[in-house]
């Protein structure tokens, strides 16, 4: 069925409104069918690339400071950069796909950050690899809030949780193998050659992505679109309660888990622990629970509810950083693990709540969302350096626990019938 013979009845319109989904019925991809797994090992890998490349810089954090002299505020904004562009770029992708395409974009957004990640690892000097990082980061907006609305518009609607939650479980493998990748890697060779391999698997992904990932049969390009349609699908959503706290939860939760993370590195390297790269890398493995709780919250939030399993989630990172508290080694990977988990259970359910709530602009919605999403990243995980370098683990923890307390809190004071949280 071609995009054409499906959408024929809907463009023969003199005014065609600017609009994301099908008008005369949509045609859903629905769990069990051939398209269905396609579309999940796609999203997958789409996960995988983007989140691999993003983050496969965090465990080099400390070899970024005693390469090139900087302090840990300094070394995190390999990340924080990249993170930072990506949460302007995804405003761009968003609206820039109403018009050209879900798939298209993405393929095009996953390879040209796998090529701007070797030129990373070539960089002579700090800046430019800066440069190149922020980049990457500009690029890979094309992945994330268009993955979350291709989803939304394709998969038949009582599925979507499961569906969401395979590609956050994505995101989850790409995010635990480009680090525990980058560590394993840098044992036996230079940082940048570990870099540049990361970027050779990310162009794999893209290439597999691309073959795997079925048509949209339910997207209708909103063409010749003013500049003001899209502010005014932006500010639409802005003005929804529902999304509102959606947004503020998910700034909470990249807040809570990047800033965790980034300073992890450094507490673990230094005394009493004075663990190498490779194993404080290893401790990322702690994503495999993640991805474990991902797949599983979306199939259970569909079944009983979201907020339930939200409230839920939120516990489980709230307990996970206070039992970091203890400086002991067995009790702070299993309050990583506590953390990981609580996480992807709510990054799931959050994900997969804003698109039902969203209306014709999904791909608007999402965008917004994960602006919100990354800005915690980028803000807190660079505030945080100036936590750990005046008040040690004690002040990250004070930090990190205060976000899962507001969490938490806009999790139990949802209104029930807001679908999501």
């Amino acid at each position: 069925m071609t995009l054409q013979s499906t959408m024929a009845p809907a463009r023969h319109r003199h005014h065609p409104a600017p609009a994301a989904v099908r008008t005369d019925g949509p045609v859903w991809i629905t769990r069990g069918t051939t398209l269905w797994r396609r579309t999940g090992v796609a999203l997958f890998l789409a996960g995988f690339a983007s989140f691999s490349l993003i983050y496969c810089v965090q465990p080099l954090l400390p070899a970024f400071a005693t390469s090139f002299g900087l302090g840990a505020a300094s070394a995190s904004l390999a990340l924080s950069v990249t993170t930072s562009l990506l949460a302007l770029s995804i405003l761009l992708a968003g609206a820039f796909s109403q018009a050209l395409g879900r798939r298209g974009l993405m393929f095009g957004s996953m390879a040209a950050a796998a090529v701007l990640n070797l030129a990373a690892a070539l960089s002579p000097d700090w800046h430019g690899l800066l440069i190149a990082r922020a980049l990457e980061g500009l690029a890979l907006g094309g992945v994330p809030a268009v993955a979350m609305a291709y989803l939304a518009e394709e998969i038949e609607p009582r599925h979507l949780g499961k569906a969401m939650g395979l590609y956050v479980a994505g995101t989850g493998f790409g995010a635990m193998m480009g680090r525990v990748g980058m560590g394993l890697l840098t044992e036996f060779t230079s940082w940048r050659m570990a870099m540049a391999v990361m970027g050779g698997l990310g162009l794999v992904a893209a290439i597999g992505f691309l073959i795997l990932l079925p048509r949209s049969r339910n997207f209708v390009a909103a063409r010749g679109v003013s500049p003001a349609f899209h502010l005014r699908a932006w500010a639409g959503h802005l003005r929804n309660p529902g999304l509102l706290r959606l947004y503020a939860t998910g700034f909470a939760l990249t807040s809570i888990f990047v800033t965790l993370f980034n300073y992890t590195t450094f507490r673990l390297t230094a005394a009493p622990f004075d663990l190498s790269q490779t194993r404080v890398a290893m401790i990322f493995l702690a994503f495999g629970f993640g991805i474990v709780s991902s797949s599983i919250a979306g199939g259970l939030g569909d079944r009983f509810g979201r907020r339930p399993l939200l409230i839920a989630g939120f516990l489980l990172t709230l307990a996970g950083v206070a039992v970091t508290l203890v400086p002991a080694l067995p009790a702070i990977i299993a309050g990583i693990v506590l953390v990981t988990t609580g996480f992807f259970v709510c990054h799931s359910v959050v994900s997969g709540s804003v698109g039902p709530l969203a209306g014709a602009t999904k791909g608007h919605a999402a965008s917004l969302y994960l602006l919100f999403y990354y800005l915690g990243s980028s803000i807190t995980g660079s505030v945080g350096g100036w936590f750990w370098q005046h008040g040690g683990w004690t002040a990250i923890a004070a930090l990190t626990g205060g976000f899962a307390l507001l969490g938490l809190v806009l999790s139990v004071t949802a209104p029930r019938p807001a679908g999501a949280a």
